[in-house]
């Protein structure tokens, strides 16, 4: 019985990686709608967004019959406890996917993105996407030191969306008031994803030595 709790608990952990994965890839494609004016990728993000939310649902559901039905103590309380949270992270960074997918469709036929800053846009992307990656890896393999690393690239992402609301606000931004909200609407989703990556990151900290915060 006590083997089979365990492959229940590996399982969850597993497919919770796994839906790491899928809000990447949510967060990519939302990023190819708007920077490229996408319609259909725009739309195919905000359709599945369902999935995430079905699959966060389906995860949730199987760590709160474990707590329920095996009482785990110790460090299994706080897998459990931790992964809720997580998936609680995870749900959040594919809604601001969408977010972004839904700024996209707004502009169309046009992107919402001016070509001068298309190069910061694109790296705060790359950035929030190395982010997920990072904290998948460190889901999967309990990585305190790849956790610590995270806090860096955070501050990259901070950055980057300071860069960006300096364009905003400069004298030479001559694109109008709805696009500068949109794009600073835009620079707070990135770097939304971006804390919630980090925020993923220290709870397996917590997990692994018992230390900070799991809220």
């Amino acid at each position: 019985m006590r083997d089979q709790y365990y492959e229940q608990l590996d399982a969850i952990v597993d497919d919770l990686v796994s839906l790491t994965g899928t809000v990447r890839r949510a967060v990519a494609e939302s990023t190819k709608a708007l920077l490229e004016a996408d319609g259909a990728i725009a739309e195919s993000v905000i359709a599945g967004d369902k999935d995430i939310d079905e699959a966060t649902e389906m995860i949730e559901e199987r760590a709160l019959l474990l707590l329920a039905t095996q009482q785990p103590v110790a460090t299994d309380l706080r897998q459990l406890v931790a992964t809720l949270r997580m998936l609680s992270d995870l749900q959040r960074m594919g809604d601001l996917s969408v977010h972004v997918a839904k700024v996209a469709r707004r502009r169309m036929p046009d992107s919402a993105v001016p070509l001068n800053l298309h190069p910061t846009i694109t790296r705060m992307a790359a950035v929030a996407d190395s982010m997920i990656d990072s904290a998948s890896r460190i889901v999967a393999n309990r990585d305190v030191a790849a956790a610590a690393q995270l806090e860096d690239e955070d501050d990259e992402m901070d950055r980057l969306r300071r860069e960006l609301l300096r364009s905003l606000l400069g004298d030479d931004w001559d694109h109008g008031v709805e696009p500068a909200v949109d794009l600073a609407l835009l620079g707070r989703y990135y770097e939304r994803i971006g804390d919630h990556a980090v925020s993923m990151a220290r709870r397996v900290v917590y997990l692994v030595t018992g230390q900070g915060q799991l809220t």
